[in-house]
């Protein structure tokens, strides 16, 4: 077995107000092998940005981490102080958020951002600098990469500047990419153009990804491997075609039957009942049974089992390939 790039073990993030202490992060764990695209997804709230927020060390105060570890390859990052950090961010991991225009220095031109983050991470000379930002801009579908460096953000279109900000996180040669919403502004044909450079450039690189998305479609054309997040707790964790054609929790298959098939497909569309729960409010038990078709009584009571110790992929006791009576 090839070690993971990423190991996060029952990461918790904690946040203290007047009402107590929130968790919008509450004890997740999974490993990104390298050359994998891990696909983490669930509706707004779930605790998917704020996860690879706090790998990243990006967490603002008052928001902290409050229990786990974070294991990048041989360095545990979670406990490192804030310049060793610094350091770490945009040589081992690369960042890639969901608006561009929030990525780039409007008012600098994309080779001197480029070579910015080259010569702030790597022991090269500006001209090798420049030269290697302009092989990322070539290597990401810019075209006319050596005219283009001198451009301002502006001067690009929403699909050309995500590749900007894609080549950006991938110049100083990361280990690990955490992709944040990297589709969400552009437009379906530029989406599937973005998503399959993102998987050339991990089967090229051997980069393993970390892509946060809502998109269950994107997850199923892109994820070598799932992960389910709901109220800050991992629901479901599995090969994604297993996943996808087969979901053993039921807010999984919540997600599969609310989202329109690829192809001809006679199924209606079908919504999860109800709403996320407010951080502040979250129901004693499961944090999903409200909403759950096969609710019992343990499932108000006990909060579901995590993935690990239950000999499972799902977080549920009464898994969608189990009966009541079996999981009883």
């Amino acid at each position: 077995m090839t070690d993971p790039v990423l190991s996060v073990r029952d990461l918790t993030v904690e946040i203290p107000t007047r009402g107590g202490i929130l968790r919008p992060v509450d004890g997740v764990s999974w490993d990104i092998a390298p050359g994998e695209i891990l696909g983490v997804v669930g509706e707004s709230g779930a605790g998917k940005s704020m996860t690879g927020t706090a790998i990243i060390g990006l967490l603002d105060p008052p928001a902290r981490i409050a229990g786990g570890s974070v294991q990048l390859g041989d360095l545990r990052i979670d406990t490192l102080p804030r310049e060793a950090l610094r350091r770490v961010r945009g040589r081992r991991i690369g960042m890639i958020f969901q608006d561009p225009l929030t990525s780039l220095n409007p008012l600098l031109r994309i080779g001197d951002q480029l070579s910015e983050t080259i010569l702030e991470h790597l022991d090269v000379t500006p001209t090798e600098a420049r030269e290697r930002a302009i092989a990322a801009l070539e290597e990401v579908g810019i075209p006319a990469a050596r005219d283009r460096i001198g451009s301002y953000p502006h001067e690009f279109s929403g699909g050309m500047r995500q590749r900007v900000v894609i080549a950006l996180a991938l110049c100083a040669e990361p280990d690990l990419v955490i992709a944040d919403e990297p589709t969400t502004a552009l437009d379906v044909s530029v989406q599937a153009q973005i998503m399959a450079l993102l998987k050339r450039l991990c089967r090229d690189r051997g980069l393993a990804v970390m892509l946060i998305t809502h998109d269950m479609g994107v997850i199923a054309e892109t994820a070598d491997r799932v992960a389910v997040m709901y109220a800050g707790r991992l629901a479901e964790l599995g090969p994604v075609q297993q996943v996808v054609e087969n979901p053993a929790h039921p807010y999984t298959a919540g997600l599969m039957a609310s989202t329109p098939a690829s192809g001809p497909s006679q199924r209606r569309l079908r919504q999860i009942p109800g709403a996320m729960p407010r951080l502040g409010a979250l129901p004693t038990g499961c944090a999903f049974h409200p909403r759950c078709e096969r609710a019992a009584d343990r499932c108000r009571v006990e909060p579901g089992p995590k993935i690990d110790s239950c000999g499972g992929r799902a977080a549920c006791w009464f898994p969608l390939d189990r009966t009541k009576d079996d999981a009883a």
